[in-house]
C-alpha cells in the first residue's frame, strides 16, 4: 500500500503542475500532506515536516545567499566579458546561443554546483534569449542537461555519494567513466544544435545591432502614433506580432548595459579574486558551504557598496529570486519529509528491487542504470545512492556483477536527475528564466532521459559498465 501511494503521490504532483492546476509552491506542500492522511499518519505530519526542513536548511540558506552574492556580481560586471564572449561568438544566432548556453553551462558546471551554474548561465544568457524572443524552455533545458553530465565530477555530489555507500574510491569509478561522459556531452552539444537550427528556422538570424535597431525603430513608431492620437501604452517597446510587452525592454538587457550605474570596474579584480577563492574553498570543503556564501554575500555588498542605503537596495533588487526560491525549498521539505517519514522511499526502493527477474542477475548493472532513470527522478540523491545501490550492489554481486560496474552505472540518472522537483537547484533555473515548472519538465524530461540512455549505451559499449 505504502508503495502504491508513494508512486501515486508523485504522479499527482507531476500531473497537477504539468497541467498548470496548482502552482509547485502549494503542490508540493499540500498533495504530501493528503497523502500524509491517506496513509494514517497524518498525527505525524508535523515531524515529518520539521525533520524535512531541518535537512533542507542549509541548502535553503545556500542558495539565499548565493543568489545575492552572484546577484551582487552580476551588478557590478564581474560576468560582463563572459558575457561579451558569448555573444561574439553567438552574434544573436539562435543556433549559436543555444550552443552557447550548454557550453557555457558545461563549464561552469566545474566548480559542482548546479545553483551556482544556473545563476550564471541564465544571467548570462536570459536577456539575449528575451532580446530575439527564443524559447527560454530550450535555455532551461539545455543548461540542465549539461550540468546533469557534469554533475557526475566527483565533487558534484553523486558520485562520492556511490563510493561511500559501497566502500570505493571516487576516482575509480569516475576516470573510467569520463569517455561514456564525453559522449553524454557531445550529445548535449549535438541536441543544442538541433533545438538552435529550429529556433532559427521559427525566428531568423538578426545581428545583435540589427535586433536593437528594430526595437528602436518600432518604439519610434509607436510613439509617433501615440502623439497622433492613437491610444498606446507609455512603456511600449516594440517587438514582433508575438504580443510583446514592457517585460522585452531595455531593462531585461541590463547585463549589457556597459553603463548601469551598479558597475564597479576598479574592483573587477578584486571580485574576481572573491569569487575564485570562493569557489575554491567550495571544492576544497574548507567550510560549509551555506557558510561560505554568508561570508562572501557580506563581504561583497560591503566592498562593493559601502554606504547602508546602496547595500539595502541591492538586496532588494534580488529580493525576489531569494523569497521564491527559499520558498521552493522550504515546500520540498514537505514533500522530502512525507515521502522519508511515512516510509513511501523505503517501501518504494524495495518493489522496484524484488520485482527484478531472477535472470537479470548477471546484468544486474545494467538494470541499476536503467533503473536510475526513474529513481533519482522521483527520489534524492541521498535517498538513491544510500538506500537503493547497496541493495543492487548486493544483488549484483550474488551473480559476480561487481560494486565499481554497480557504481559507474548508477551515475547514468544525473542529466535526468537534476530537473527532478526534488532538486533545489532546478527552481533557482526556472525562478531566473522566467519558466513554469510544468513547461520544463515537459520540453525536458524526453531529452534528458534520451542523454542518460546515450551514457548507458556509450558505458556498455566501451566495455566501462
Amino acid at each position: 500500500m505504502l508503495t502504491i501511494l508513494g508512486f501515486a503521490m508523485i504522479a499527482t504532483f507531476l500531473v497537477l503542475i504539468m497541467m498548470k492546476k496548482m502552482s509547485p509552491i502549494a503542490a508540493l506542500v499540500l498533495i504530501p500532506a493528503l497523502f500524509c492522511v491517506f496513509v494514517g499518519k497524518g498525527a505525524h505530519l508535523g515531524d515529518y515536516v520539521i525533520d524535512g526542513v531541518s535537512s533542507l536548511a542549509p541548502t535553503a540558506a545556500m542558495l539565499m545567499f548565493a543568489i545575492v552574492y552572484f546577484g551582487v556580481m552580476i551588478d557590478v560586471g564581474l560576468f560582463d566579458p563572459i558575457v561579451r564572449g558569448i555573444l561574439r561568438f553567438c552574434k544573436a544566432d539562435p543556433m549559436r546561443i543555444v550552443v552557447g548556453t550548454a557550453v557555457l553551462a558545461a563549464v561552469v558546471s566545474l566548480d559542482g554546483d548546479g545553483s551556482t551554474t544556473f545563476m550564471i548561465t541564465v544571467s548570462a544568457m536570459y536577456p539575449l534569449y528575451k532580446r530575439l524572443k527564443m524559447s527560454l524552455v530550450v535555455m532551461t533545458g539545455v543548461a540542465a542537461m549539461a550540468n546533469g553530465v557534469m554533475n557526475t565530477l566527483p565533487w558534484g555530489g553523486p558520485t562520492a555519494r556511490a563510493a561511500t555507500a559501497l566502500k570505493l574510491d571516487a576516482s575509480d569509478i569516475f576516470v573510467p567513466m569520463i569517455p561514456a561522459l564525453l559522449v553524454g556531452l557531445l550529445g548535449v552539444f549535438v541536441l543544442a544544435y538541433v533545438l538552435g537550427l529550429r529556433e532559427r528556422r521559427r525566428l531568423g538570424t538578426l545581428t545583435l545591432d540589427e535586433a536593437l535597431v528594430e526595437e528602436k525603430e518600432k518604439e519610434t513608431v509607436l510613439v509617433g502614433a501615440g502623439g497622433a492620437g492613437t491610444d498606446v501604452p507609455e512603456k511600449s517597446t516594440g517587438g514582433s506580432g508575438a504580443g510583446t510587452d514592457a517585460e522585452t525592454g531595455d531593462d531585461d538587457f541590463q547585463g549589457l548595459d556597459p553603463h548601469r550605474p551598479t558597475l564597479r570596474p576598479k574592483l573587477y579584480w578584486f571580485n574576481a579574486l572573491l569569487t575564485l577563492c570562493l569557489l575554491t574553498a567550495m571544492i576544497m570543503e574548507w567550510l560549509p558551504i551555506p557558510v561560505l556564501f554568508l561570508l562572501g554575500a557580506a563581504l561583497a555588498l560591503s566592498v562593493n557598496f559601502p554606504h547602508i542605503p546602496d547595500q539595502k537596495a541591492r538586496i532588494a533588487a534580488h529580493a525576489d529570486n531569494v523569497l521564491n526560491v527559499s520558498g521552493m525549498v522550504f515546500a520540498a521539505a514537505v514533500f522530502t519529509g512525507v515521502l522519508q517519514g511515512t516510509g513511501m522511499v523505503d517501501s518504494m526502493a524495495g518493489w522496484m528491487v524484488d520485482v527484478i527477474p531472477e535472470a537479470m542477475g548477471p546484468h544486474m548493472a545494467l538494470v541499476t542504470g536503467l533503473l536510475s532513470l526513474p529513481l533519482t527522478y522521483f527520489m534524492s540523491n541521498d535517498g538513491f545512492y544510500f538506500g537503493v545501490l547497496p541493495v543492487l550492489a548486493e544483488a549484483g554481486a550474488a551473480h559476480g556483477v561487481s560494486p565499481l560496474e554497480m557504481a559507474r552505472a548508477s551515475l547514468v540518472g544525473q542529466p535526468l536527475h537534476m530537473s527532478s522537483p526534488l532538486v533545489p537547484a532546478v527552481y533557482v533555473l526556472v525562478g531566473m528564466a522566467k519558466v513554469e515548472f510544468g513547461d520544463h519538465t515537459r520540453f525536458v524530461v524526453k531529452w534528458a532521459a534520451l542523454t542518460c540512455l546515450l551514457i548507458l549505451g556509450a558505458g556498455i559499449l566501451f566495455g566501462i559498465i
